[in-house]
């Protein structure tokens, strides 16, 4: 008789032995090798590799825990941090609403939710601010306080503008050096540069007053921390960010503590702002991968200024040095025109 053996389907019972949940998070300031900030980020991830697809990554980390992670983090680094909201308020609550205090009230009645005047490096105060707001996914850094005394250079991509095109600008026109620094990516392309500036005088915050594209955070401003989640997307590390943040260098320092120009000045008739020469100067220095874009911001910048048609010979002729065309040239020329508001 033949003898029959009973198979039996073996069943393994499932783990949860799943790899840290964090795959796109950025490098926590730990990478010591200085990026070039001025350099373009590449887009998209990197290139998987031939062969079998690797294993399906695993779900992000939920924002507010992460949020909770990384502004410990940044605490232990001696950065303040408060609670952020996915539009990048504060996420505290001001006690005074419907009965604001006279004077404005900074977190001397010892309750929460003065905005950036909460900021601790307190990780129970941290906990606890973070414990009241569940609905908070970022976090913020204060600028100006001991002991980084943080200034933020805000590199703006939106409405035209261009703040690294900008900030290369001032640079060359002004001789100062752009330094590698911890260095942030927004959501919306644009960046953080970090630098630490001297504890006085204060630096003040502003947006636009140094050069279309550029915001400045200085005291009682804030960073929109890495690894925050806006309604837009997250804040990450640049790839290759330093450890630390480097000093300001004195020159931009000292532009951004000069007071602003009076509104009610004006040049003389007929002649030209005085930075017509170093939007020339530096069309005619533009580094390979760099042509069309700084050509695009001067000319931008020369129709606001009225001289549009005035710099636009001078313009195709440093581009022409360059190695463009005329054609290339006169062409970026026209767009510019096309996207510069007409002053009247």
């Amino acid at each position: 008789m033949a003898t029959h053996r009973r198979h039996e389907r073996h069943t393994e019972t499932p783990t949860d032995r799943r790899p840290d949940p964090r795959p796109d998070h950025a490098p926590d300031l730990r990478a010591d090798l200085p990026p070039d900030v001025t350099a373009d980020v590449p887009a998209g991830p990197p290139p998987s590799g031939a062969g079998a697809p690797g294993p399906t990554p695993p779900e992000p980390p939920e924002p507010h825990a992460a949020a909770l992670a990384e502004a410990l983090l940044a605490a232990g680094r001696g950065y303040p941090v408060i609670p952020l909201t996915r539009n990048k308020l504060p996420a505290i609550r001001s006690p005074h609403r419907g009965r604001p205090a006279a004077p404005p009230c900074r977190g001397e009645c010892g309750r929460l939710g003065h905005g950036v005047h909460d900021a601790s490096t307190d990780p129970l105060t941290i906990r606890r601010m973070f414990a009241t707001t569940p609905w908070a996914t970022g976090y913020g850094i204060a600028c100006g306080r001991p002991p980084h005394h943080l200034i933020g250079i805000d590199l703006d991509t939106k409405n035209g503008a261009d703040g690294l095109t900008a900030l290369r600008f001032l640079a060359e026109q002004h001789d100062f050096p752009i330094p590698p620094t911890v260095t942030v990516l927004t959501p919306s392309g644009g960046r953080h540069l970090w630098f630490t500036g001297p504890p006085a005088p204060p630096v003040p915050n502003s947006a636009g007053r140094l050069a279309p594209g550029i915001d400045i955070r200085g005291t009682a401003g804030y960073l929109v921390g890495p690894g925050s989640v806006t309604t837009h997307g997250r804040y990450t590390h640049a790839p290759h960010t330093p450890r630390h943040p480097a000093p300001l260098p004195d020159t931009l320092l000292d532009l951004l503590l000069a007071p602003p120009p009076s509104a009610h000045r004006e040049s003389p008739p007929g002649v030209p702002p005085q930075h017509a020469a170093a939007l020339i100067r530096f069309v005619r220095t533009s580094p390979d991968g760099q042509r069309n874009a700084r050509l695009f911001w001067a000319a931008c910048r020369a129709h606001e200024a009225g001289l549009g048609q005035e710099l636009a010979a001078r313009l195709t002729k440093a581009a022409r040095d360059t190695g463009l065309s005329a054609q290339e040239a006169r062409a970026t020329i026209a767009s510019a025109a096309r996207a510069t508001p007409h002053n009247h």
